[in-house]
């Protein structure tokens, strides 16, 4: 016999599950977040993802997970990880609430917001997460290997899927996530930091910026916000820089020449003294870490190129036996590297750490 009684437990009884289902809100400074990249934050209301290969992993008890985000230019392109299942995401100007995963099997499971674009195409706001019929988070823990690139247009992935020839640069072909450079990392399980922009040079570049002016900062486009070097402390450290010199030092023309370098080309020696003085900086920023010092694949290392000796005078002028010289094989192919060049470029590179044996 169904009575009151029994009927006022039951509903007690359905009122308690669903309780234990409610939507977890989660802060973007909440300490169970783990965060890749130099990220801005805005105090507790947003963190800005903004550096190529920046992102945000969260391990949560549910069957979904939504984000309020917003972009500031429409332009940035995602990658949303749901326990290893890639799904794109192309953020809004407007903020407002994604569903990043659904309909996901009650249980635990591991999400990852991955940029894949460039500093070039904005920011992208994080205001938090919705854990959708959840409860829990579990922490995730930092991967105890670090690496970080210094690099352009090849680092960022710039026109890695633009198979039509024209080898665009516009962003829904720009793919960090495929790049040599994040490969390298993932192959490692290593945590992750691209100082990245396409482009960019060490004594000149397509625009009024150098590396020597971007690598230090937190955020790319403010002159005055400065990275703590302190928050980050690779092991290794690749630097993959001077394919844009090499071309618009011939480019007397060109107002980055003339800005640089006034009427004459820089000799051989300031060449190399800036490579140098480079990477003296960051080696004054990580005192033990095995610095790489990289070229390719495009025809900076062509035969005949003579880059690969201007790093390789640089890194003897050093004298210290943590830092290397590794030049990528000339890719001999019109354009940007496309993602089974990127692959390429990443074993070569893990087989360079691996035999150098640069994480003991």
């Amino acid at each position: 016999m169904f009575t009151a009684k029994k009927f006022f437990t039951s509903s007690i009884l359905i009122l308690i599950s669903l309780s234990s289902f409610a939507q977890l809100k989660v802060s973007p400074s909440n300490a169970s977040l783990h965060y890749m990249g130099r990220i801005i934050t805005e105090k507790d209301s947003a963190t800005i993802l903004s550096w190529p290969g920046s992102s945000v992993t969260i391990k949560f008890k549910g069957t979904g997970l939504k984000a309020t985000l917003k972009d500031e230019k429409n332009q940035n392109y995602y990658n949303i990880i749901i326990d290893g299942k890639i799904v794109p995401l192309k953020p809004d100007t407007q903020k407002k609430e994604y569903v990043l995963a659904s309909n996901l099997n009650y249980g635990l499971h591991t999400v990852q917001l991955f940029k894949k674009t460039e500093w070039e195409w904005g920011k992208t706001w994080l205001y938090g997460f919705e854990v959708i019929e959840g409860n829990k988070l579990k922490k995730v823990k930092a991967p105890k290997r670090r690496i970080e690139f210094y690099g352009n247009s090849i680092t960022c992935g710039f026109g890695a899927l633009d198979y039509s020839g024209k080898d665009s640069g516009a962003p829904e072909f720009e793919d960090n996530y495929i790049a040599y450079d994040a490969i390298t990392a993932r192959h490692f399980n290593a945590d992750y930091n691209c100082i990245a922009k396409s482009g960019i040079g060490i004594l000149v570049s397509w625009f009024p910026l150098i590396m020597s002016e971007m690598y230090d900062r937190l955020d790319a486009t403010s002159a005055t916000l400065k990275w703590d070097f302190n928050n980050y402390k690779p092991q290794i450290v690749v630097i993959n820089l001077f394919q844009n010199d090499s071309w618009i030092i011939k480019k007397t023309d060109h107002p980055e020449f003339k800005h640089r370098f006034g009427e004459a080309k820089p000799s051989s020696d300031t060449i190399i003294k800036h490579y140098q003085d480079l990477v003296k900086s960051i080696r004054s920023k990580y005192p033990k870490a095995h610095i790489i010092c990289a070229l390719g694949n495009m025809d900076a290392t062509q035969k005949g190129s003579p880059w690969p000796g201007y790093i390789e005078s640089a890194v003897n002028n050093l004298k210290d036996n943590k830092i290397y010289t590794h030049f990528f094989p000339y890719k001999n192919t019109p354009g940007h590297p496309k993602v089974e060049e990127q692959k390429v470029m990443a074993d070569d590179l893990i087989a360079f750490i691996e035999g150098k044996h640069l994480w003991d």
